[in-house]
C-alpha cells in the first residue's frame, strides 16, 4: 500500500490511503434501482387489476339493480336498461336473465397489463325483491 500525506497548507497531519477503486457502489446501486423499479411496476399492475375488478363488480350490481327495478312492471325493457347502465360504467353486459323478479347479470371488462399482455376481467351480480317480509322484520323486533 502506498501512503499519501497531504501537503500541510491543506491539510495538516492528514494521511490518505490509496485504494483501488472498482466501481462495486456504482453497481450494487443500478441493482437496488433495478429491483425497486421491478417491485414498484409489480404493485402497480396489482393495484390496477383489483381496481378494475371493483370496477366491473360494481357495474354488474348497478346493471343488476337497474333489471331488478324494472323486471315487475316491464320485464322487456329491464334488460336493455341494464345494457345502459352497464356501457355508461364503461363495461360491457355479456348476460342478462330474468328469473320472476330476480335479475341475473354478467359483465365483462378487458384490460392490458404490462409484460402479460390483454386480460378479460368478468362479474356477475343478482338483484331482487328481499325474501325477508317487513312484516317479520317487525315482529321480530317487538319480541
Amino acid at each position: 500500500m502506498t501512503r499519501w500525506r497531504t501537503s500541510a497548507k491543506k491539510h495538516r497531519g492528514a494521511t490518505f490511503v490509496k485504494r483501488a477503486d472498482r466501481g462495486s457502489a456504482t453497481l450494487w446501486g443500478i441493482a437496488l434501482m433495478g429491483l425497486l423499479m421491478a417491485v414498484a411496476t409489480a404493485l402497480a399492475t396489482v393495484g390496477s387489476v383489483r381496481v378494475a375488478r371493483h370496477h366491473v363488480h360494481d357495474a354488474a350490481d348497478l346493471s343488476a339493480l337497474a333489471a331488478a327495478r324494472l323486471a315487475i312492471f316491464d320485464p322487456q325493457a329491464a334488460c336493455d336498461r341494464a345494457k345502459t347502465v352497464a356501457a355508461k360504467n364503461g363495461v360491457h353486459l355479456l348476460q342478462c336473465t330474468l328469473t320472476g323478479e330476480i335479475a341475473d347479470v354478467r359483465t365483462s371488462l378487458t384490460i392490458t397489463l404490462p409484460a402479460l399482455g390483454t386480460r378479460t376481467l368478468t362479474g356477475r351480480a343478482r338483484a331482487g325483491p328481499s325474501e325477508y317480509p317487513a312484516s317479520a322484520e317487525h315482529a321480530h323486533r317487538s319480541q
